[in-house]
C-alpha cells in the first residue's frame, strides 16, 4: 500500500472539514465577536460563499460522509490490510490518525457555531 492511499481518506476528510468551516460557521463566529464589516468585504469579494452558506446542511452532510468514510477506512479497512501484510509505515498511519483528529475537531467547532450558537443566543436573551 503506498503512503498517498493511506493519507487520501483523512486529507479529503480534513478538506471537507475546512470547507465547511469556512463557508458557514466563520463568518457567523466573525459577526458574533463584531467583525461584520469584515464578513460583508469577504462576501463582496468571494459571492459564491452566500449561495453554498445557503445550502449549510448539504455542505456539513458532506464534510460528515467523507469523515465517516475516512474512519471506516482508518478503523476497519488499514488494520486489515496491515494483517495481510500491505501496511503502511507506522509514521504515515500516525499522521493519517492526527489529520482524521484535526478534521473531526474542526467539524465539531463549525456544526456548533453553525447551527448550536444562534439558538443558544436566542435562549440566553432577557
Amino acid at each position: 500500500m503506498k503512503a498517498w492511499q493511506v493519507g487520501a481518506t483523512p486529507i479529503a476528510a480534513l478538506a471537507g472539514s475546512v470547507s465547511a468551516l469556512l463557508c458557514c460557521a466563520l463568518p457567523s463566529f466573525l459577526v458574533f465577536v463584531g467583525l461584520g464589516a469584515t464578513v460583508a468585504s469577504v462576501v463582496a469579494s468571494v459571492p459564491w460563499l452566500v449561495a453554498l452558506s445557503r445550502h449549510k446542511a448539504w455542505v456539513f452532510t458532506g464534510a460528515g460522509i467523507l469523515i465517516g468514510g475516512s474512519w471506516l477506512y482508518l478503523h476497519h479497512l488499514a488494520p486489515r490490510l496491515a494483517v495481510a501484510g500491505a501496511a503502511c509505515p507506522p509514521q504515515v498511519a500516525r499522521f493519517a490518525r492526527r489529520t482524521w483528529r484535526l478534521s473531526v475537531a474542526l467539524y465539531a467547532v463549525g456544526v456548533f457555531v453553525a447551527f448550536g450558537l444562534g439558538p443558544l443566543l436566542k435562549a440566553l436573551e432577557p
